[in-house]
């Protein structure tokens, strides 16, 4: 994921801060000092989540599937518990297992392509107390479609401040103040979409053009856009919309009617749904032209 999301708008009595976070950048607005807190919580996630960090959790449940398990920690479970529920609720589009073929394929070259596609499949992920298993050798947990919303959700948890700002790369949330926000448009460049919001929301976007974390088949969508309550669900959202085929994505939308979309279609078309026009004030759209 890029930084698709840009702030617009700096809120008053605070200082923005940029650190480096899970292989990009994150820019965290907070009271006083609570900046650092938040980065050093969000980087001790990415230390059991990344699996290019040797010794994290994910990568030690990699190195041991189909040979054993792996105990965790709280906040590795949680994630994966929930990856999982969104795996259900995607019809499987969203799958941390991917990772068969993002990380064992493409990126170590230890397996062959169709030997990586056949390993994908949450339901060889089990969950056993607090010990994870993979079922069958070659098989990985890929967390990047849903690692960077996890972190920012659980660094608003955490840190309970009345107001704040944190974004990684596409995924950020927004509490306790309005905010201006746009949504960049892949094909003109500029925005795509601007607005206050007139809650609290997370927000996330990535697009076709990026396929890091994403194997599915080709479809129209070419970026997604999710506002929802919950930073790790809508970062998995957005995953599973750019995976799905054009069939399971309006199946998806009509029985998540509460989950704000704004889909951009590689023919410059826009949808938005009226979940997503809720969440702001004097939303603004731009031709998506190239």
């Amino acid at each position: 994921m890029t930084l698709l999301l840009l702030l617009m708008l700096s809120f008053a009595f605070s200082q923005e801060r940029f650190f480096y976070l899970m292989g990009t950048y994150a820019l965290i607005e907070l009271p006083e000092v609570k900046a650092y807190e938040a980065y050093r919580y969000m980087k001790s996630l990415e230390e059991k989540l990344s699996d290019y960090i040797e010794g994290s959790e994910v990568r030690r449940i990699g190195e041991m599937a189909g040979r054993g398990c792996v105990q965790v920690s709280e906040e590795t479970l949680e994630v994966i518990k929930k990856a999982l529920e969104v795996s259900e609720k995607t019809y499987g589009f969203f799958d941390i297992t991917v990772g068969s073929y993002t990380i064992n394929f493409k990126r170590n070259g230890l397996l062959e392509e169709q030997e990586a596609k056949r390993l994908i499949d949450y339901r060889k992920l089990i969950v056993e107390g607090k010990k994870v298993c993979l079922m069958e050798r070659g098989m990985a947990v890929d967390l990047g479609g849903i690692g960077k919303g996890y972190a920012v959700q659980k660094a608003y948890e955490e840190l309970r401040t009345p107001w704040g700002f944190i974004s990684i790369a596409g995924d950020l949330k927004v509490w306790g103040h309005r905010r201006l926000l746009g949504v960049f448009n892949p094909m003109g460049g500029g925005l795509l979409a601007e607005g206050y919001n007139v809650r609290d929301l997370c927000l996330s976007t990535g697009g076709n053009y990026f396929r890091k974390h994403i194997l599915g088949k080709e479809n129209s969508l070419l970026q997604a856009t999710v506002a929802y309550e919950d930073c790790t669900l809508t970062d998995a959202f957005e995953t599973a919309l750019l995976a799905m085929d054009d069939s399971s994505r309006e199946r998806f939308l009509k029985e998540n009617s509460q989950v704000g979309v704004l889909l951009l279609f590689k023919d410059g078309s826009l949808f938005v749904n009226r979940a997503f026009m809720e969440y702001f004030e004097g939303l603004r759209f731009h031709p998506a032209v190239r």
